[in-house]
């Protein structure tokens, strides 16, 4: 029997189909394994001085200034200043009309004079009455004696009748002139602090229009910088009543000591406490940084939208709010000016030569789903979530699972490891790492989306390359 040798394109094509079969089976082989391979961006673990900063934006504010109000109704005559300039203390600021209140006073200066002069005439009279006293004192003392001398006389038969007698009326007489005398003095010494009482009357209503008048005369209070003048010569102003608020002349505000008055959010203001340092930021003067630190922290929570105090609400906010905090500025500039926009980073804690890693790299997963992946890893699809209560003896058991547990995903051998970490203080990129981690190991950073859904003991490919769009959301 003769075999018929096999034509050479016929070999060609046979062997032509294998290769292409042999590519086909390689490709789907590959295709098939890159499947479960994660590309991912890495960090390394590295120690380096930490620092955890809290921002907040607020406005500049002198640490001491006034708003000189309106202290009584009337036009302003003379305005002595303008807006910037820069007083001493005594400096005179205003003047209002004050025809009335001066008229008042000299009134007033009248009738303590006049009061004055009563007086004096009065302790004239005092003075009198007392002299006419001891004179009858001395003419009821020497009646008296003569009156007693005439007795014994007159008992003895030495005087006559009428001698007696007339000693006797004389000795009445000067006791009369006596009491006399006395009530002359008791009334002198009424009329004195009558009269005395009329000077002090006087006097205290000098001093009330006195009064009226210096409030029509403004003059600072110390020395400092006019940041605020809302009114102009004409104008007239009122005082305040009740809950009506008066007119405000002008503000005069300290320069000396200048402060960052800012907002920080409820969730922060627990890490910031008295002395700490803060670099301050003003909007005005871009580019440069000035030192602070804390000096008063408020207590009374303020509600974002509306800016009012927890204390002054009648119900209970849901909203979001804010705490104040003074910033007193170390090195201000002298061109400062109130009401500057600005922003205070005050450091609240620093660690020296602390292990740390980027802040995106911290990942959180239930206890459920590390246990579900590490019975079946290698998948870079999320976890199932756990079962619902089905009974209520399982309750604790649920809840420990849904317990969740902070951690990192480590490279090692090629695969994504999830290792719980535990943390210290936060800076503006990086987190301080206490355990869990050493120096040098490669963490995987990113994608948010790849580590929102990565598994533990997945494969994973690194590529550090600048990432596309689409991959970071």
């Amino acid at each position: 029997m003769v075999t018929e040798t096999m034509k050479p394109w016929k070999k060609i094509a046979i062997g032509a189909g294998v290769l292409v079969l042999l590519a086909l089976i390689v490709g789907i082989t590959v295709h098939q394994s890159g499947k479960n391979v994660a590309t991912v961006q890495t960090g390394k673990a590295q120690r380096e001085d930490l620092s955890s900063v809290v921002s907040a934006s607020g406005e500049i504010r002198p640490k001491t200034y006034v708003n000189i109000g309106a202290n009584a109704y009337g036009k302003i005559t003379h305005l002595y200043v303008k807006e910037g300039d820069h007083v001493k203390k005594g400096q005179l600021l205003a003047q209002l009309e004050n025809v009335q209140s001066t008229a008042d006073v000299s009134a007033n200066q009248a009738s303590v004079q006049a009061a004055e002069t009563d007086a004096i005439a009065a302790d004239a009279a005092l003075s009198t009455s007392n002299a006419d006293l001891r004179r009858a004192q001395a003419d009821y003392a020497r009646n008296q004696m003569d009156w007693e001398r005439a007795q014994s006389l007159f008992k003895d038969g030495l005087i006559a009748k009428s001698d007696f007698d007339s000693r006797e009326n004389a000795w009445a007489t000067a006791d009369s002139g006596l009491v006399q005398a006395r009530a002359r003095v008791a009334q002198a010494r009424a009329q004195k602090d009558s009269a005395d009482r009329h000077v002090a009357q006087a006097r205290a209503n000098l001093t009330r229009v006195a009064d009226v008048l210096q409030k029509t005369t403004y003059a600072a209070p110390y020395d400092g910088v006019i940041t605020s003048l809302p009114v102009r010569e004409g104008e007239s102003v009122v005082i305040g009543i009740q809950n009506a608020l008066g007119s405000t002349l002008l503000t005069l505000a300290d320069m000396s000591v200048i402060t960052a008055e800012v907002k920080v959010d409820e969730t922060d203001i627990v890490n910031v406490h008295l002395g700490q340092s803060a670099e301050v930021m003003i909007d005005a003067i871009p580019k440069k940084i000035f030192h602070g630190t804390v000096s008063e922290i408020g207590d009374n929570a303020i509600v974002r939208s509306t800016g009012v105090a927890t204390s002054q609400q009648t119900t209970a906010s849901d909203e979001a709010k804010d705490f104040k905090v003074v910033v007193t500025v170390n090195d201000p500039p002298r061109d400062l000016r109130p009401g500057l926009s600005t922003t205070a980073k005050i450091t609240t804690a620093a660690r020296n030569n602390v292990l740390s890693i980027p802040i995106q790299a911290l990942s959180v997963r239930s206890k459920a789903q590390l246990e579900q992946e590490k019975s079946t890893p290698g998948s870079v699809h999320a976890a199932a979530p756990a079962p619902r209560e089905t009974a209520s003896k399982d309750r604790d058991k649920d809840k420990n699972q849904k317990e969740d547990v902070q951690g990192i995903f480590v490279i090692r051998n090629k695969k994504a490891e999830f290792v719980p970490v535990t943390t210290g203080i936060t800076g503006t990129s990086d987190i301080e790492v206490l355990d869990g981690l050493k120096e040098g190991d490669e963490v995987i950073t990113g994608s948010y989306k790849i580590l929102r859904t990565l598994r533990s003991g997945s494969s994973v490919k690194v590529d550090n390359s600048v990432p596309k769009k689409e991959d970071e959301t």
